[in-house]
C-alpha cells in the first residue's frame, strides 16, 4: 500500500492523558491542587525514597486487628461528640448538625488514612515496584479527582441520614449486639451488589464507558479510587449501598444509623486502602473473615491492584471487600506477591493509630 493511502494513526483522546506534572510546577495550580498540598493527600513523599522490592521478596503480614482498632477509633470520635452534646443539653442533633458532623469526621477519616498509608509505603513500599511506580493524579484530573472525593463523604451520609436518623434515637441507642454481624455482612452484601454492578460495567458496551476512565491507572494510589466518571460514581456513593442496606434490614437487622455508620467506615477504609498498592498482605478488614479465610475468599491489598494491572475491558478480582463471589463466579486471578508462601507471618504489620 503506496504511502499516500496509508490510514493515519488514530488520535489518543486527551481526556486519556495519566501524564502527571503538576507537583513539580506550581504555575499549574489552582484551588485543588492546593488543597491536595495543604492537607497532605500525596501517596508519595518526593524528598524521601520508596524502597523497592521484587516479586519473590517475602511480603509482611497485616495484624487485622490493629485495622478494626483504627476503624473503630475512628469511628467513634463523632459518636463520642454526638453523646457529649446530647448529655450537656438533653437534646439531640437535629438533621443539618448530624450531617456536619459526621460528614466532616468521615473527610478527617480519610485523609488521616492517607497520611497513615504514605508512611506505610516509605516503610515496605509498594506492589510491582520493581517495575512501575505509583501513578499520580494526571494533571487533567486534578479538580475531579476532589470533588468526587467531597461527594462520597457527603453524599452516603446525605442517604443514611434521610432513611436512618431519628432525633429522638442517640448514639447511646446503637445496638452493640447486633454490630459485629452488621459489619460483616454488609461488606460482603456490598460486594455482592458491587461484583456485579462491577462485572456488567466491564462486558457491557453502555456501562463501560462510564468504567473506562477508572482503569486508566493501572497502579493507582489512593486518591483515584475517585477517577471515574459522575455516573459510575453516583452508583458507587449511593447506588451499592442503598441496595446492600435494603438487603441487610429484609434480613431483619437493625441497620440504625449509628451501626450504618461504622459499617460505611469500614467500606471506606477498604476502598481507599485497597487503591493504595501497599506492598503488605491484607487490607480489607471483616468482622467475618475468619469465616472467609477458611475458603480463601478474603480480599487483600494486592487482589483489586491486580484488577487494575492486568484488567480492562475482560477483566478478573471484581469485588471489593472480598474474594467471595469472585470464587463463587471463579472470576479470581492469581495473586503474584501474596501468594501464601510468599507471605512473612513473622513479619507483622501494625496500623499506626495516629
Amino acid at each position: 500500500m503506496s504511502q499516500s493511502t496509508q490510514k493515519p494513526p488514530p488520535t489518543r483522546n486527551p481526556q486519556d492523558s495519566m501524564v502527571s506534572t503538576w507537583r513539580h510546577d506550581q504555575s499549574q495550580w489552582t484551588f485543588w491542587h492546593w488543597m491536595i498540598e495543604l492537607l497532605g493527600l500525596h501517596l508519595i513523599d518526593l524528598e524521601k525514597p520508596v524502597p523497592i522490592f521484587s516479586k519473590k521478596d517475602k511480603i509482611p503480614a497485616v495484624r487485622e486487628w490493629t485495622l478494626h482498632l483504627w476503624i473503630l477509633l475512628h469511628a467513634s470520635i463523632p459518636l463520642i461528640l454526638h453523646h457529649l452534646y446530647v448529655s450537656y443539653t438533653n437534646t439531640n442533633l437535629n438533621l443539618l448538625a448530624t450531617f456536619a458532623l459526621y460528614s466532616t469526621a468521615f473527610k478527617l477519616s480519610g485523609i488521616h488514612e492517607m497520611h497513615i498509608i504514605r508512611r506505610l509505603g516509605q516503610i515496605y513500599g509498594f506492589l510491582d515496584g520493581d517495575k512501575h511506580p505509583r501513578d499520580e493524579i494526571p494533571d487533567i484530573g486534578v479538580g475531579k479527582v476532589i470533588r468526587e472525593l467531597i461527594s462520597t463523604s457527603s453524599f452516603r451520609i446525605i442517604m443514611a441520614i434521610y432513611l436512618t436518623y431519628t432525633p429522638t434515637l442517640t448514639p447511646s441507642s446503637l445496638n452493640w449486639k447486633w454490630l459485629p454481624l452488621e459489619i460483616g455482612l454488609y461488606s460482603i452484601t456490598v460486594d455482592f451488589w458491587f461484583y456485579w454492578y462491577h462485572r456488567l460495567m466491564h462486558s457491557t458496551n453502555s456501562l463501560w464507558k462510564f468504567h473506562r476512565r477508572h482503569h486508566l491507572t493501572k497502579h493507582p494510589n489512593p486518591l483515584l479510587s475517585a477517577y471515574a466518571d459522575h455516573e459510575q460514581e453516583f452508583m458507587d456513593i449511593t447506588g451499592i449501598p442503598l441496595l446492600a442496606y435494603t438487603t441487610l434490614k429484609v434480613m431483619g437487622l437493625p441497620m440504625g444509623f449509628y451501626e450504618w455508620w461504622i459499617c460505611f467506615q469500614y467500606i471506606a477504609f477498604s476502598e481507599f486502602i485497597g487503591h493504595s498498592g501497599l506492598r503488605i498482605h491484607g487490607g480489607a478488614p471483616s468482622t467475618l473473615n475468619w469465616v472467609l479465610e477458611l475458603f480463601d475468599a478474603e480480599l487483600v491489598i494486592e487482589d483489586h491492584d491486580l484488577h487494575h494491572r492486568y484488567g480492562w475491558r475482560k477483566s478478573h478480582n471484581y469485588g471489593k471487600q472480598t474474594r467471595l463471589w469472585d470464587r463463587v463466579f471463579r472470576t479470581c486471578y492469581q495473586r503474584i506477591e501474596s501468594v501464601k508462601d510468599n507471605v512473612d507471618y513473622k513479619n507483622r504489620v501494625t496500623m499506626p493509630i495516629f
